[in-house]
């Protein structure tokens, strides 16, 4: 198959979940062009079997960027085996707050942009401490310890699972329809 991956990453974590699932898809056999949405809007995604969108959630929102593909392309990928993985810290936790917090966000996603994946996936993200300034790094070190989460930030905290992430890439690779995994 022929499969878009396109993202919008803010610290890194979702660019690297992106380059991972390509990776994965092109050892099943599958050609994949991997498109950061700040640097390449000019993307005929009719050329492509499966499109991955990938965006992570800060503050309650997405990339404005990947916001606007979206937007922009929303006829089209309400027509196509399209899927949306959401990458944020929330998306670890089993917390009822946390999770109706996820579904809002996407909810609204939606909403916002027109287009209905045909496949929803949560993917957690990480803790950059060493890439933040002071407050952020004492506001996001206040969230970890709330949810249970390491507390040192001398190093970053990576709270992916790359299994399911494999999993998932597994499903893009299969001819068969996407199956909803909201």
């Amino acid at each position: 198959m022929n499969i878009l991956i396109l993202f919008g990453s803010t610290e890194g974590q979702t660019r690297k979940i992106a380059m991972f699932l390509r990776d994965r898809l092109e050892k099943a056999g599958n050609k994949v062009r991997l498109v950061e949405a700040s640097e390449d809007m000019d993307v005929d995604i009719a050329m492509f079997d499966r499109v991955i969108i990938a965006a992570s959630l800060h503050t309650g929102d997405y990339q404005p960027a990947v916001v606007a593909f979206a937007t922009t392309h929303h006829a089209l990928l309400n027509r196509m085996d399209a899927a949306f993985l959401s990458v944020s810290l929330s998306a670890a936790s089993k917390d009822k707050e946390d999770v109706d917090g996820l579904a809002n966000c996407v909810a609204r996603f939606e909403a916002d942009t027109g287009w209905k994946p045909a496949r929803i996936e949560h993917v957690a993200g990480a803790f950059r401490f060493t890439r933040y300034d002071l407050m952020k790094r004492w506001a996001l070190r206040y969230i970890a310890w709330r949810k249970g989460q390491s507390t040192d930030t001398s190093h970053d905290h990576e709270l992916t699972d790359w299994d399911a992430l494999a999993r998932f890439a597994a499903a893009i690779a299969s001819t068969a329809p996407l199956a909803p995994a909201r």
